[in-house]
């Protein structure tokens, strides 16, 4: 099956309700998953776009024709590389090309652009509000920030500095770029940037990750040598993150139940230089936390299957499943959550674990937060994250970070850091030792005690 037919299929299967985007392409069977997704995400991000374009013509009266493979091809031919297929289809499009370019050309006009970029901006703009940046995260395993900031003026781009506040973020434009305010690793692009071609971006030197998907790595931090566990690894991103904090040194032990996904992270880890991992098609919640293997396991980042309410990039209705906010299902991914979140605390030596999700829904956040914590308080404690952040968890569970598009210019976002009592301080809640105050006060008691008794005989 072609590209094409195979995107198409997406397209119809989302409007079926059947599955989110990545699940559906991963599981798609198609060789290049690389050019599915990128053909698949730049079809919803235009489709109103490509809607009005193709209103303007007669193409959908042709016989046999369905909207989505004809999206497809029309996004393909107006706003991709040109076409690559043959026979019926082109010749389809070739036959209305004059119509289209005057329908785009229209609708420039209409719109008040020049560029087919300002054109999605313009779009994006009415739909959902400003447009997110473009982040890059510096991979350290493979260079450092000084390093990929130099080789990117050296291709022409300005940098700007260090941001002081989010206004310098959404103000970037053309090939400026600056250092973000809060991760010392993260670069920010204006939204209309694409780096999917640049040498830093092909050689593992950048990962393009949003920059709240790059907060759990960054607060669990785990020293060179540790040894983590990322608990529901795919698609690899932020265990590329955990490895480059680590300094490619240590044990990563990374699980993932769909194995096409985990392939694909194979890959990714491969070009971005992690050599720390060892990866694993199983279930994170069969993993038993008193296999030795795992003993000296400190620190776990857990990121589980969530609704996903939180992800901008979407930008259309075909990709946010109504079902996504109902209570059944809400509730049914927060019971799993909570099992996951529960499961990993069973690790014997663990010091620190970061909880986090691409949701919006309390249910999936400071729900199952504040469950695991009732059962746990004695031995874990909630950990105030990042003070200068200014959009927290929702009362009273403000020492976790939440992220959204309109404050902070990112995808929706929750993170959540547990972190291990010290020794003393649980073995004072236990009552196993007290501290030397609390000594000083027992032997004053008993010495009363004593005194009490010889009083009596």
């Amino acid at each position: 099956m072609s590209v094409y037919a195979k995107a198409a299929d997406i397209l119809d299967r989302l409007e079926r309700n059947e599955a989110a985007v990545k699940t559906l392409i991963y599981n798609s069977g198609f060789r290049n998953i690389k050019q599915l997704y990128a053909l698949v995400c730049n079809t919803l991000k235009y489709s109103d776009v490509l809607e009005e374009v193709i209103s303007g013509t007669s193409l959908m009266k042709e016989k046999k024709v369905k909207m989505n493979i004809v999206k497809v091809l029309v996004y393909d031919h107006l706003f991709g590389r040109g076409l690559k297929c043959g026979g019926g289809w082109k010749n389809l499009i070739m036959k209305h090309h004059v119509r289209l370019q005057a329908s785009l050309a229209k609708l420039k006009v209409k719109r008040k652009v020049c560029q087919n970029e300002d054109l999605l901006q313009k779009s994006v703009s009415e739909n959902q509000g400003r447009p997110l940046p473009r982040y890059a995260r510096v991979n350290t395993i493979k260079t450092t920030v000084e390093d990929a900031i130099d080789y990117l003026k050296r291709d022409g781009f300005t940098y700007q500095g260090q941001a002081k506040s989010l206004e310098d973020l959404g103000q970037l434009s053309g090939k400026n770029f600056c250092s973000d305010l809060h991760l010392p690793d993260l670069l920010v692009f204006s939204s209309n940037t694409d780096l999917h071609a640049h040498f830093l971006y092909q050689a593992g030197h950048i990962i393009l990750q949003d920059k709240a998907s790059c907060l759990p790595a960054y607060l669990l931090s785990p020293p060179p040598g540790a040894h983590v566990i990322d608990a529901c690894a795919a698609p690899g991103n932020k265990t590329s993150h955990l490895a480059a904090r680590m300094s490619n040194r240590g044990k990563l032990f990374a699980f993932d139940l769909d194995p096409k996904r985990l392939s694909t992270m194979s890959t990714l880890l491969l070009r971005a230089g992690v050599t720390c991992q060892e990866l694993a098609h199983m279930d994170f919640l069969k993993v038993n936390p008193q296999d030795p293997k795992y003993s000296q396991v400190e620190y776990i980042l857990l990121d589980p299957s969530c609704s996903g309410s939180g992800i901008v990039g979407r930008l259309n209705e075909l990709t946010d499943n109504p079902a996504s906010s109902s209570e059944e299902r809400l509730q049914a991914l927060a019971r799993f959550q909570q099992l996951c979140l529960a499961h990993a605390l069973r690790f014997p030596c663990l010091k620190r674990l970061v909880y986090s999700t691409c949701s919006l829904h309390s249910q999936e956040n400071e729900d199952v937060v504040a469950a695991c914590m009732q059962q746990h308080e004695k031995s874990f404690r909630l950990v105030a994250l990042l003070p200068e952040w200014p959009e927290r968890g929702r009362v009273p569970l403000t020492q976790c970070l939440r992220a959204s598009q309109s404050k902070m210019l990112t995808n929706g976002f929750f993170v959540a850091m547990l972190e291990k009592k010290d020794s003393e301080e649980k073995a004072q809640t236990h009552g196993l030792i007290c501290s030397p105050a609390s000594v000083e006060k027992r032997k004053m008691d008993t010495g009363n005690t004593v005194s009490k008794k010889r009083r009596r005989k």
